[in-house]
């Protein structure tokens, strides 16, 4: 495996994560077409989908199922390399095909993927130039790297209290959403609580 993906936690902790950032992009951006992360709970048959979209054409997805976890990641300035997924386990064979990872012309857009069955190692597959660094907010998994990253992309300030309450995965409460956005309500966020299936 190489270096960045080497640092993915476990699975569950790697769910939480994916949540929890998903979560709080919700509470700053109610408008889902401009979120950069997102987590469908209830995605497919037993599975969950965590995502990440810039804008620019970089993007990652995660699935989290009944067999473990396989993930892949785009960087449009690296080299589209579709054979790192011949090295994906015959169980995320499904993934490695998606139509919802496929670039505009249906072809798969993919310069890293990595992938973990229950009780077993991560494994990984990357280009050159990988964009695995389009994981490092993930991979640092703390409130601290979130609030500067969301400080930047969203241009508000972020509550460093309430970030770490959301990556604790503590239900949300009125006082919790105001000191992150005080334009938004509680009640606002209830189909994004469901879809995430973060805490009440």
């Amino acid at each position: 495996m190489n270096q960045p993906l080497s640092r993915l936690p476990d699975i569950a902790t790697l769910r939480q994560r994916c949540q929890a950032m998903a979560m709080l992009d919700a509470v700053l951006s109610p408008e889902w077409e401009d979120r950069y992360y997102s987590f469908n709970a209830a995605w497919g048959d037993a599975e969950e989908l965590a995502s990440m979209r810039n804008g620019s054409g970089d993007n990652w997805f995660i699935v989290f199922s009944a067999a473990g976890v396989y993930g892949q990641c785009f960087d449009h300035e690296a080299p589209n390399a579709p054979e790192v997924l011949d090295a994906v386990p015959a169980v995320f064979g499904p993934y490695v095909t998606e139509p919802a990872f496929a670039d505009h012309t249906g072809s798969q857009a993919v310069t890293a993927c990595f992938w973990r069955e229950n009780d077993a190692a991560w494994g990984a597959a990357a280009a050159d130039r990988g964009g695995d660094d389009l994981l490092e907010l993930l991979l640092d998994g703390t409130p601290e790297a979130y609030k500067i990253w969301a400080e930047d992309y969203y241009e508000v300030d972020v509550n460093l209290a309430a970030a770490q309450h959301v990556y604790a995965m503590q239900p949300l409460t009125t006082e919790i959403v105001a000191d992150l956005n005080p334009d938004v309500e509680i009640s606002d966020l209830e189909d994004d609580i469901a879809e995430i299936n973060y805490p009440r």
